[in-house]
Order: C-alpha cells, then structure tokens, then sequence
C-alpha cells in the first residue's frame, strides 16, 4: 500500500486553498481527543479506594502509556502526512485486509466514544434544569444537540480547531481558580488515603485507559496540517502537558483540600468541590465548563472520525462518496454516516459504551505498535521527518509496557463485551468479501505502491 507512505496529491489539490491547521488549534483538537479536561476523572477516586491510586495513576499512566503512544503518533504521521492515518500504517506493515480492520475498530470505537458526550452535555446541565431527566425533553435536546454540532463541523476544520482553542480555555480556566483558592486549606495527608479492601480494579483501569488515550486520532487529520513534520511534534508534546495538567491540578486541589468519602467521588463531583471550596459560583461555572467541553470533545473526535473514512475512501477501501468534500473542504457524506451512528448508540449507557470502546481501541493500538515496529524493519529507509531517538530494540522496550497495558484492558472486559465483539467480528468478516476491496487489494494497492517513492520525495 505505498510502502513508502501513500499519498494522493490530485484529491488533496482540490482543496489546497482551505485553511490547514496550525499547532495552537492542533493542541486543542489533540486535547479533545484525548481528554476535554477533568470531566470524568472523579470515578477514578472512588473505583482507586481513595486519593492515592487516582494520583498516582495519573502520574505513572503517563510515563508508560500516553508519551509512548504520542511518540508513535508523532512518527508515522509525520511519515505518512495523509488523511486516514493509522489505516494507512497498518496497511502499509500488514497489508490492506489488516488496514481495513484497523480501520473499521477505530471508526466504530471512535463513534461510540461520540455518543458519550451529548448524553455528558445533558447530565450535566440536569443538576440545574431537572426537565432533562424526563425522555419527553431530552430525546429532542440530544438531537439538537447533535445536528448543531455537525453542521459546525461541516463548516470547516479551521473553524472546530478555533472554537476547540475557546473551549479548551473556557473550560480549564475554573479549575485553575479553583486550584488557587484551594492552597490555604490543602492538606498534603490526605492525598495518602486509600482503602485496598474497596478498590474497583476493573472500574480503575478503564477510567485510567479512558481518560488517557486516543493519542493518535488526530493523525486522521495529517492532510489538514500545515507543514506536519514540524507542527505535529509540538503540537502531541504540548497536548501531553497541558492534559496531565488539567487533571492532577484538580484531583490534588479536590482531594487535597476537603475530606469527603472515596464514594462521593462520581461523575459530576467536581461541581460540588467547587461548591464547598468556592462557593455556589464556582459550581455554576464548572458546570458551565463540563457541558461545553463535551461539545469540545463531540466536535474533535467527528472531525477525526470523518476525515479517516475520507482517508480510506481516497486509498479505495471504501466507496468515492466517502471522500466527497463540501465547498469548505470537509468531507460530507462521512460526516453524515459518523453523525448518524452517534444518534444510534445515544441509547447505551455510559459504562457499557467506555467498556466496549476500551476493547475496540485495544484491539486498534496492538496493531498500531505492532506497524511500528515492523516499519522500522521492513523499511529503515523511510523518509521519518520526525523519528523516535531509539534503535529497533528501544522502541520495541517502548511500546512494551503499553502493550502489556492493552492486553490487561481487554482481559478485564465482561462477558457481554467479548460476545458484543464476537458479533462485531462476524459482521466484519462479511464486509470484506466485498467486491471492492478485492479490487483495492489486486489493482488499486499495486498502482499506488509504484508510485509512492516520488510522490513521498514531493511532500517532503
């Protein structure tokens, strides 16, 4: 599948003229992919048995999972600068039956994750307007919800990447307030606390897992980034910094400051830590912060979904409408299907959709690290304008502890998740047998990989 990196410059010029992301609207974007700030976060205190666990985890999860996934990311985008991004690595490690797969598990994975944040949007704002615990109104408000959220999208990524830079800011900005008043009455033992007897390792690892992943999605976006050798480097290390930031600045203030039961600690608590450390303002405020970051996260993770079906289209794994742009360059039609399968999964609950997207993506990232690690064999002569500092054997240690990471995840899953993916699996199997990609795999795959060492030596 151009084994040196595939890249379509006739589908690309059409749309040279749009604006391309620059590395201030890339952080934000690769902030919503991966986090939106600490919405969600406060289940880790209580699955952890207490402060202690949550911290920490947020402090070693890092280290072993999330700056190896973005050092990977940073790699093979930058090495493949198209739409389509992990599908179009895999492919070019395994070949397209497996690029396929990636890419179906992550399209479906990433669209479950979306059907999370309009249900959040509404949680949210139920504290304050109860009419939205009553179907009658909040059927139509997710609806609403999510037809606003895609006609934005369908405006332009410049424009989602700006507002997400507005977003991100509105809504980190409370927590930083929050962290200030909370000093005077921080007190450092209380971060200690944990009760073993109560921990929920199960519950545990898939918020840890949740909240720290997705590092990669914004690679789907690669064609869309101006100059990407250079921005996405800077834009993966800073996302790192600025999410790690917007959860341990809460957890220590939240934990550290008040002395409340670990079970208190739920989805929605950080409204009632800004409550009793700042007043009923603060609650208002961070209530405000959490329902607009879901539609932060909506719209980061459409645009992600959308163009990587665009990206497929272009390499002939899916049909031509899929890669059909509008006059602002945003690709319509795969929009439209991603929209339409977060109206469908609405209907699940929260824990039953982070599990099952958990395992997708698990099953995604072991393919991921498998690719680079195979690439850096099969193709030590890549053009890499970024490139990890390790030899094959330091980056194979690297992707270890993730990987091991992965395969814990997906060992922790019920048995409802294993039969959801046994079904999953079956339904897959069928859409390969299609015509199309036979075709793709035959002709298709064959004329981009002869043309692929002088159009990588033109982007580059």
């Amino acid at each position: 599948m151009g084994e040196e990196g595939m890249v379509n410059h006739e589908k690309n010029s059409s749309v040279r003229g749009n604006p391309k992301l620059k590395v201030l609207p890339l952080i934000a974007l690769i902030f919503y992919e991966v986090s939106g700030g600490p919405f969600g976060v406060e289940d880790s205190v209580r699955a952890g048995g207490g402060p202690l666990l949550s911290l920490l985890g947020f402090l070693i999860f890092p280290l072993i999972w999330s700056i190896p996934e973005a050092l990977v990311t940073a790699e093979l985008a930058t090495s493949f600068p198209e739409n389509g991004g992990y599908v179009i690595w895999i492919s070019s490690a395994f070949g397209p039956f497996w690029g396929f797969q990636e890419g179906f598990w992550k399209w479906f994975s990433g669209v479950m994750d979306n059907a999370l944040y309009p249900v959040l949007f509404l949680d949210y704002l139920k504290h304050s307007f109860p009419i939205f615990n009553h179907l009658i109104a909040r059927i139509p408000a997710l609806l609403g919800i999510t037809v606003s959220l895609t006609y934005l999208n369908y405006r332009g990524l410049h424009i989602v990447g700006l507002s997400a830079v507005s977003l991100a800011a509105f809504s980190l900005f409370p927590f930083l307030v929050m962290g200030i008043l909370s000093i005077p009455r921080i007190k450092p033992k209380q971060w200690l606390v944990v009760d073993f007897k109560n921990v929920d390792w199960r519950g545990y690892f898939n918020c840890m897992f949740w909240n720290l992943n997705y590092w990669d999605k914004a690679s789907t976006l690669a064609g869309e980034v101006e100059n990407p050798s250079k921005t996405f480097p800077k834009a993966l290390l800073g996302a790192v910094v600025l999410v790690v930031s917007s959860y341990l600045i809460p957890l220590l203030a939240g934990t550290g400051a008040l002395n409340s039961s670990p079970s208190k600690w739920t989805d929605g608590y950080f409204a009632e830590v800004g409550m009793l450390i700042g007043g009923f303002w603060l609650k208002w405020w961070i209530q405000a912060a959490a329902a607009m970051s879901n539609l932060g996260l909506f719209e980061a993770e459409m645009s992600a979904d959308a163009f990587q079906l665009l990206g497929m289209s272009e390499i002939g794994m899916l049909p031509a409408i899929f890669a059909s742009r509008s006059k602002y360059g945003t690709p319509t039609f795969s929009i439209l299907c991603s929209a339409t399968g977060v109206i469908f999964l609405s209907w699940m609950s929260f824990q039953e959709i982070l599990e099952f997207l958990n395992f997708l993506y698990s099953i995604g990232m072991l393919l991921e690290f498998a690719a680079f690690i195979k690439l850096r064999i099969k193709k030590p002569d890549l053009c890499r304008p970024y490139r990890v500092p390790l030899q094959t054997f330091g980056v194979t240690m690297l992707c270890l502890p993730p990987a091991l990471l992965l395969v814990l995840v997906m060992c922790l899953a019920s048995i409802k998740t294993f039969i959801m993916i046994w079904m999953c699996h079956n339904r897959i199997r069928k859409l390969q047998m299609r015509p199309r990609l036979v075709f793709f795999q035959f002709y298709h795959l064959r004329r981009l990989t002869s043309n692929s060492q002088k159009l990588q030596q033109k982007v580059f």
